[in-house]
């Protein structure tokens, strides 16, 4: 089912987002393409609520996906989720600032499905490094 979300929508995602992936938190304003709208529950509706600014890659990655089954606790793990759960209580930089590192099973997964430290996305960071612009302040 293809959407049309309204540009008044997308710009309040963005704005929320300020500018970042919900994700792995590289920012819009230094790509050569506008980030995408993620339907974090993608059957449910267009609202705020259920709407994360996503880099192509996460999204794409992301897909339809809302858990996944990790193995290593052999159960059943939610994905991260931006508008119910805090990137802090779940992700933290490594020393370097170059890898997102997991502080929970929710990270772990989320980590490995988003593929968030993709080598095309590690190159970014170190580059913005040098520019003091990573990572983001908020972090």
């Amino acid at each position: 089912m293809s959407r049309k979300i309204s540009e008044e929508t997308r710009e309040k995602v963005r704005q929320r987002a300020n500018f970042l992936c919900e994700y792995c938190h590289t920012s819009e304003h230094w790509q050569y393409v506008r980030f995408t709208i993620d339907h974090i529950f993608p059957n449910e509706d267009d609202s705020l609520e259920n709407l994360a600014l996503a880099c192509f890659h996460c999204n794409r990655l992301k897909s339809n996906k809302t858990e996944i089954f990790d193995t290593e606790d052999n159960k059943i793990i939610l994905l991260f989720n931006p508008r119910r759960q805090d990137w802090k209580e779940h992700f933290e930089w490594s020393k370097d600032g170059l890898q997102i590192v997991p502080k929970t099973s929710i990270g772990r997964m989320t980590i490995n499905v988003l593929e968030l430290n993709r080598e095309r996305v590690l190159r970014i960071r170190e580059a913005d490094v040098v520019v003091n612009r990573h990572p983001p302040k908020e972090d």
